[in-house]
């Protein structure tokens, strides 16, 4: 467990030595020929400048007996040149790392005391480094890739009036409408990619998907009519039908993706569908049945349970419990209750 009141997050030296311990373990490494033969300067003072009138000094300099360059522990990293001290860029690259729920750029920069455009630049550099550098493809033979489409900007019942738009006689706002769509990848026990598009599509999809997404993969999608024609190119399609929480035969539903883009929307966690044995059956799985296989298999001790008779409760005797309907008393007209009342 880490410690934000450790040293590295408070002090500028020690978040320096902090870095040379983790990118040098073995010494001093030139970052321009790679040589390892390298002595330590003393501190050096800098220009002078407005913000610094005596110039400001430069410590942990570094230079290589080799090609005679001078370095620091912080070029070629998203550290080089910033302005910024360093133990911050260590609280705000541990903050985005740790925690549970995202951190909003106002808040890193009220608590590390720059301003918002300060804040929002270090968030995205730092998200600029964790990009994945192997760009091959996701899933392969045997794997499953989820494939999800929503839409990022908030709902429609949060914005303000003049945000809606709508007055008496105007037509409701669309939903989706100021939101940018988003596809996420997920690869089940494996990596998860998002991307921005300009619309939803057969042809936007099919290009993320053929991009990222292994041919020889099992492809899990919803009814969305953009995915029909790209998962034929694929070894297989399942469908999860969310309005009528449909389960394919293969075991599979599009819940991991759903975990992955739910800090990009609120909006997006309105269909969750948990896989379990009793809701494999399905009608696609049932129609590929044939008739007279199904009349070998039926049997007087023995009848054939649909998905809604495996998901019922079955009674001591085999059979399957259904509950008594409710009686549903009427309503008591208002005729009646003046004349009570009159009486």
């Amino acid at each position: 467990m880490i410690n934000v009141f450790q040293p590295r997050f408070q002090n500028e030296d020690a978040a320096r030595e902090h870095l040379e311990a983790l990118h040098w373990p073995e010494g001093p490494v030139c970052p321009h020929c790679g040589s390892l033969n390298a002595k330590r300067l003393p501190p050096q003072k800098g220009r002078k400048t407005k913000a610094h009138p005596e110039g400001a000094v430069r410590k942990g300099v570094v230079q290589c007996n080799d090609c005679r360059q001078q370095y620091t522990v912080t070029v070629g990293t998203v550290f080089e040149s910033s302005k910024v001290p360093l133990h911050k860029w260590l609280y705000v690259n541990h903050v985005l790392c740790s925690s549970k729920k995202e951190t909003s750029a106002h808040q890193i920069a009220r608590n590390i005391g720059v301003s918002y455009k300060t804040a929002w630049f270090m968030m995205h550099r730092i998200r600029e480094a964790m990009k994945e550098v192997d760009g091959g493809p996701m899933g392969g033979f045997g794997e499953t890739i989820e494939a999800d489409e929503t839409y990022v900007g908030g709902k429609v019942a949060n914005r303000s009036n003049k945000q809606r738009c709508v007055r008496r006689g105007e037509k409701a706002l669309d939903p989706t409408a100021g939101k940018q769509p988003v596809v996420s990848l997920v690869e089940r026990g494996g990596k998860v990619r998002s991307f921005h598009v300009a619309n939803v599509t057969g042809e936007t999809l099919r290009s993320v998907l053929v991009t990222n997404v292994d041919r020889g993969s099992w492809l899990m999608t919803d009814e969305h009519g953009g995915y029909k024609a790209v998962g034929r190119e694929f070894t297989g399609h399942g469908v999860v039908v969310h309005s009528k929480a449909n389960m394919p035969a293969r075991e599979c539903s599009t819940r991991t993706r759903w975990k992955a883009s739910s800090r990009c929307s609120s909006a997006a966690s309105s269909a969750r569908i948990t896989t379990s044995a009793s809701s494999i059956c399905t009608a696609t799985a049932q129609s590929s049945i044939s008739a007279t296989t199904r009349a070998s298999w039926t049997t007087p001790s023995a009848p054939i349970r649909t998905c809604s008779a495996l998901s019922a409760s079955a009674s001591p005797i085999g059979g399957l419990a259904s509950a008594p309907p409710e009686k549903v008393k009427p309503p008591r007209r208002i005729g009646e209750r003046r004349k009570r009342w009159t009486r």
